[in-house]
């Protein structure tokens, strides 16, 4: 039995030459080969479909990030149509790219459902799904720079209007900068008169002439104090009324008035006293030589610049001037929020009669120049036969064109309504408060500068 029975190492050969092929020898069961190579073209046929599922499953993807990326372009273009309908507003474009956004931002969170649960496999033609996505995106894009297009020629247009408007700004600035040359011209005239100005040739012109300067010095130190109060961030509207409280302005820029009646208040409180104080000045007999003396003084400080005058004579009539208005009209909290501390007080406070070194502060320079102007006015008008006298009105008195005259028409002309309005109600206008106080020479009688209310039925 043994001899029947093939032994293992001999068909282990057997199979080696079947399955290898290694001495070219037929194989003697041709079933096997046939099985060999069945097994062989099943091999290739799967793995010839895991490559195309492979492909399937990438095309796939490749149409859902189109389809994601294609929402999103979509979901920019909806914003920036919502953007573009807020100026000008527009209602219903508004509402009908709002409901844009809220249908894309649905298709995003289908998109990612789809994701998380792997449906996006399921789609039976991702090639047309993909280009279908890709010209969507492409759409989106060319709206969105539509938009963008449009939105810049609307502001284009917006800075044109801007231009024409301030071209239109620019030339009635400059037709006021010559009326005001003009005018200053004209009271330069008359101030060139003041230097050969002798004490018998007093007449109220050189009064009035002294008095445009004060002014104009007064309003070039208000600008300067509102340039200070921007800079330190002080609300300027709140500030304005808590000067001149309950005031219906005619225009915003009128605002400026009330802070121009405070720094007038201020500096012409006590006109009437010689030395702005009561003293004992005061009970001294008006005569000649008193008047001379105030002339003499109007001479002297013309004729000196302001800091060798203060520096030169520290105990002086004027410098106690410029003392006592600094300490009255700039309030301490003020100069530490324009200046950080109050060092500037602490000199003029100081016993040794030391004034500050005020050519490298505007503020302080224009301060000072204002206080001369001032000053100038004060003792040529107590050198008048009579002295010149000094009258506020009060608010809520009826304007009259005899003791004043309307500041917001000399300073910014009204608009055609409001000339209409002002024309048509002049004899009910009141005063909301005196800007510039008005002066009475012997018989001539110089206006005050009032702001007119505006009435409100």
């Amino acid at each position: 039995m043994d001899s029947m029975k093939p032994s293992k190492n001999k068909l282990a050969r057997t199979l080696a030459k079947v399955l290898h092929f290694r001495t070219g020898i037929a194989p003697v069961d041709s079933g096997i080969e046939k099985v060999g190579i069945e097994i062989k073209k099943k091999g290739d046929k799967d793995d010839r479909n895991d490559e195309e599922e492979e492909g399937e499953e990438s095309l796939a993807m490749e149409a859902f990030l189109a389809k994601l990326f294609a929402s999103i372009s979509c979901v920019k273009c909806c914003y920036a149509q919502l953007q573009f309908c807020q100026s000008p507003y527009d209602v219903d474009g508004i509402q009908m790219a709002d409901r844009m956004v809220v249908s894309e931002l649905k298709n995003l969170s289908e998109l990612k459902r789809c994701y998380l649960k792997k449906q996006f496999e399921d789609d039976p033609s991702p090639r047309t799904s993909l280009v279908l996505a890709e010209i969507q995106e492409q759409k989106s894009l060319l709206k969105t720079y539509e938009i963008t297009a449009k939105k810049l020629e609307n502001q284009a247009r917006l800075k044109d209007s801007e231009a024409i408007f301030l071209r239109e700004k620019l030339d009635e600035v400059n037709k006021q900068n010559k009326e005001f040359e003009k005018k200053l011209n004209q009271s330069g005239q008359v101030l060139s008169v003041l230097d050969n100005l002798h004490f018998s040739g007093l007449n109220p012109s050189h009064f009035i002439a002294v008095l445009r300067h004060s002014v104009r010095s007064i309003r070039s130190f208000v600008r300067v104090m509102i340039e200070e109060m921007k800079t330190a961030n002080w609300d300027f509207n709140a500030a304005a009324y808590a000067i001149q409280p309950e005031i219906v302005y005619w225009r915003e820029e009128h605002k400026v008035f009330a802070f121009e009646s405070f720094v007038s208040r201020e500096m012409f409180d006590g006109f009437c006293y010689p030395n702005f104080v009561l003293s004992k000045e005061q009970c001294l007999t008006s005569t000649t030589r008193q008047k001379e003396r105030f002339f003499s003084r109007f001479t002297e400080v013309k004729s000196s610049k302001t800091k060798e005058f203060l520096c030169k004579k520290p105990k002086s009539s004027f410098a106690n001037f410029c003392r006592l208005k600094y300490l009255k009209l700039i309030h301490p909290k003020m100069e530490v929020s324009f200046f950080g501390d109050q060092r500037f007080r602490n000199l003029i406070q100081n016993n040794n009669g030391e004034f500050p070194m005020f050519d490298s502060s505007t503020f302080l320079a224009s301060f000072f120049e204002m206080a001369k102007r001032v000053w100038l006015l004060h003792c040529l008008a107590f050198s008048f036969e009579p002295q010149a006298s000094i009258f506020q009105v009060k608010k809520g008195c009826r304007f009259s064109e005899v003791y004043m005259e309307s500041i917001a028409e000399e300073v910014f002309p009204l608009s055609q309504n409001d000339m209409s309005f002002c024309s048509s109600q002049e004899s009910d206008s009141n005063v909301a408060f005196t800007v510039i106080p008005g002066f009475k020479i012997g018989k001539t009688l110089i206006q005050s500068k009032v702001y007119l209310s505006q009435i409100l039925h």
